[in-house]
């Protein structure tokens, strides 16, 4: 049997060059729904689709903290490292041990923020937590092949893509075909080896 004494207490504070990720607070809730709310119609094509109460209080940090709890996912929140603004979050979830030592990340990013870098560091940075202090052996990310933005940060991160999953997740109401990427970490280990 194997023991994580990372899932026994909060989540560490992961900081990269340009970003620092954190665990969600309750007082990050002002900042978190204000950013998705001007990003809605920037996120809205490549996520589930929004409830009509998506950006409510009341289920603020209630997911979070209990499938943190469930050891089945690590939600944090990125902030840009000058002025501590919110520009996003980014998830590691469906983490299982035993013989997959396996999990899958999510991300999105607020509409103002994008393509400047925030989040490939913040991926670099759960990416070393990941393979480092979790001992993951193997990190997946779908996307869909239309986003252009993602399919870019994943291959920018050393992630492969291993094929096509059809009709994968209901986004934004739909269906959608989603590329699967993976990264191993002994890949990666010759990658750093090599850079």
């Amino acid at each position: 049997m194997f023991d994580f004494p990372f899932l026994r207490r909060e989540p560490p504070v992961l900081k990269g060059k340009r970003a620092t990720l954190r665990f969600p607070r309750p007082s990050d809730y002002r900042e978190w729904a204000a950013l998705r709310r001007d990003s809605r119609a920037f996120l809205e094509p490549w996520e589930p689709r929004w409830a009509p109460d998506e950006l409510h209080r009341s289920g603020w940090n209630n997911p979070y903290r209990q499938e943190y709890a469930a050891g089945s996912a690590i939600a944090y929140l990125i902030f840009e490292n000058e002025e501590n603004r919110m520009v996003g979050g980014i998830t590691i979830g469906n983490i299982r041990y035993g013989v997959a030592q396996t999990a899958q990340i999510g991300y999105w990013m607020g509409e103002r923020y994008a393509g400047k870098g925030y989040m490939q560091d913040a991926i670099q940075a759960l990416i070393s937590y990941a393979f480092d202090q979790m001992r993951l052996h193997r990190i997946e990310a779908a996307c869909i092949p239309s986003n252009a933005r993602s399919i870019h940060v994943l291959q920018k991160a050393g992630f492969t893509r291993e094929g096509l999953l059809r009709s994968y997740l209901r986004i934004n109401g739909v269906w959608q075909d989603h590329f699967i990427y993976a990264l191993i970490a002994d890949d990666r280990r010759a990658n750093e080896t090599r850079g």
